[in-house]
């Protein structure tokens, strides 16, 4: 799915490229990334009230506890990926939708869990009325993956966990990235993990940049409640 073109034309084009600048001096360089970023439309994932701030480089709340992650942490994870546009992927997290809406842009079939189903509904509402094609939203525990759909190129994590849960690496692919922020309840950081050797070798690497503050991954493989985090990609 090209990213060009979704829905109708809207008056936010300019603050769309405002964002991009901003992303740029940030230092995102990956062009496929800032283009969809250019052309993704932000405030259609993000409450009515809050269309006038969706393009700051800010998280902004989106109901059920939850928030859609700063664009800088949006546009680091994607670039950490380095999508081919050939790529199966599995996002965990899929919140209000953009980010699903931003991988479509960037991949060939897009496989989103959410846990929570109201979100999940929206999401699924706002990528519809986009026209998005290539990505599903589904309602589980994401710590699980979505073993019916693997392997997966790339998968990756929006919410904060103390490692990786086991059953993503065994779904991931021979040469495949995945993207996760790991540490504990406060603080975070985006690690980007490599498979290779069969499955054998995993190499580990920290982005740059500082730290992040994700709302917990819950689930079989996540925090438990008393261990949650709070915040989502800032």
């Amino acid at each position: 799915m090209g990213a060009g073109g979704l829905g109708p034309p809207d008056s936010f084009g300019g603050y769309r490229a405002q964002l991009v600048e901003t992303l740029r001096e940030k230092g995102i360089r990956d062009l496929g990334v800032l283009h969809a970023i250019a052309t993704v439309p932000r405030h259609r994932f993000v409450p009515e009230a809050l269309r006038h701030r969706a393009y700051e480089d800010s998280p902004l709340p989106i109901g059920m506890g939850q928030t859609i992650s700063q664009p800088y942490v949006h546009a680091r994870s994607l670039e950490l990926l380095r999508l081919k546009g050939t790529d199966r992927v599995l996002e965990v997290g899929a919140g209000s939708g953009y980010q699903t809406a931003l991988l479509a842009a960037l991949a060939s079939t897009v496989l989103a869990v959410e846990r929570v189903p109201s979100l999940a509904r929206q999401a699924r509402e706002a990528l519809d009325a986009l026209g998005v094609k290539n990505a599903t939203v589904v309602v589980g525990d994401g710590t699980l993956g979505w073993r019916p759909y693997a392997p997966f190129d790339a998968i990756l994590v929006s919410a904060a966990s103390p490692a990786v849960p086991k059953p993503l690496l065994e779904q991931l692919s021979e040469g495949g990235r995945l993207v996760i922020p790991l540490g504990d309840a406060d603080s975070q950081t985006l690690t980007l993990v490599e498979k290779s050797g069969g499955g054998d070798q995993l190499r580990y690497s920290e982005a740059t940049g500082g730290g992040v503050r994700f709302v917990p991954l819950l689930g079989e493989f996540g925090f438990r409640p008393e261990e949650e985090p709070g915040g989502r990609g800032t």
